[in-house]
């Protein structure tokens, strides 16, 4: 614990590493010595106040709006994990129901930019981040190009998509780009043979190569950057190393960001028998020193902080937004049954009046042991830090 922890959603951070006690603060990472903490885990008060005037405690404050916007909620794959699943394939297929299909037109970008303007004027922000959301947002590649377009009007800062990377062929990358696109986020379920048993088409063919050739052309023709989250279960986690070998050669590591995640089991037919042991916390921080060797990004640890959308009811820095116009508190909520929060064109309904429906981001992932998941995340986060200091990149 941090004893003189400030009464915000953003917590700092105090995990024991190799060579002493790592403090996570606003972008710092400090190494205290074993004096500089007491014996139950609290920091001196002097070095407290140091900490804080050099802001390791200050709150982040939102400097842009953050628009989360579904271009299509329909998927070209059939992954039996997928939150916005909402039955099995009848058929035993690879075709699972989904949510309601909706797809984004000019119309409804219209409507939401205009809604947007409103919120980043009431928040006093005049930048915004973008990110293109589905579903496989790019089953409506002309929504994406056109959404894009307009929020360059904006105040547009940064522009993302999280995709699935079939679809993204060399010249839809190309114009994404030029259209203000900088950065993709791709899943791997697992080095290829795995990935290619779980991220399957609708006919259940495999999709690794085709997403690995689509970012190298991608990588050839762009400056866009890249974040490849890594799903882990206990489907795949005997394997996990060897998708180094395989993206050797074909992505450039200096333009990527590589995450390892736990997956989460809330679709159907699904489940991830992992349990958060020492020795799976080990793999994990294995793996993202491995990254790091091999010229990766890996995301700093941070302090505990909260979605810029879902955590203040009401998203007063930011909002998710249905391919019809329709909001919903969280990425992970959007889309479905009985959760729509509001609409662009009268607002959100009174926090009150949807308190059961605000959720926040991983709402479905909760681990029912908060204390095991954040003592799981502090062996890895310590691991990798110890190892960014020992060879002097920190």
């Amino acid at each position: 614990m941090i004893g003189t922890r400030l009464d915000n959603v953003d917590a700092p951070r105090l995990i024991r590493g190799a060579h002493g006690w790592w403090f996570i603060g606003n972008r710092t990472w400090t190494l205290l010595r074993a004096e500089h903490v007491d014996a139950e885990g609290v920091i001196r008060a002097d070095i407290a106040e140091f900490l804080r005037e050099q802001g390791a405690y200050r709150p982040r404050i939102p400097k842009s709006f953050s628009l989360t916007v579904l271009t299509n909620t329909d998927c070209n794959l059939g992954c039996g994990y997928c939150f916005q699943n909402t039955a099995l394939d009848p058929s035993g297929g690879h075709r699972p129901l989904r949510i309601a299909r909706q797809r984004l037109d000019d119309d409804t970008i219209e409507r939401i930019m205009k809604f947007t303007a409103a919120r980043m004027a009431a928040a006093e922000l005049d930048k915004m981040t973008l990110l293109l959301f589905g579903g496989e947002p790019l089953l409506n590649p002309r929504g994406c190009l056109r959404l894009l377009t307009r929020a360059t009007d904006f105040g547009l800062r940064s522009a993302s998509t999280a995709t699935n990377g079939v679809l993204l062929k060399e010249q839809l990358a190309v114009e994404l780009y030029a259209a203000g696109l900088r950065g993709a986020q791709i899943t791997f379920d697992g080095s290829r043979n795995d990935h290619d048993q779980i991220r399957v088409t609708h006919a259940g063919s495999p999709t690794f190569d085709q997403i690995l050739h689509n970012v190298e052309r991608a990588t050839a023709r762009t400056e866009l950057r890249w974040n490849f989250r890594v799903n882990v279960s206990h489907h795949n986690f005997d394997r996990i190393g060897d998708l180094f070998g395989q993206l050797d050669g074909h992505v450039d590591p200096s333009r990527s960001t590589i995450v390892f995640a736990w997956v989460g089991d809330a679709g159907f037919g699904y489940g991830n028998d992992l349990r958060r042991a020492a020795d799976v916390a080990d793999a994990f921080a294995e793996w993202s020193i491995a990254g790091i060797g091999a010229g990766y990004h890996i995301e700093r640890p941070s302090m505990r902080t909260t979605c810029q959308i879902c955590s203040v009811p009401g998203g007063r820095y930011g909002a998710v937004v249905n391919a019809d116009g329709t909001l919903y508190s969280s990425w992970q909520s959007a889309g479905k049954r009985d959760f729509a929060v509001g609409a662009v064109d009268t607002g959100y309904l009174d926090v009150h009046q949807v308190a059961d429906r605000w959720v926040t981001c991983g709402y479905e992932y909760a681990q029912a042991d908060s204390e095991v998941a954040d003592t799981f995340a502090d062996r890895v986060d310590a691991r990798v830090l110890d190892h960014l200091y020992t060879t002097g990149r920190l």
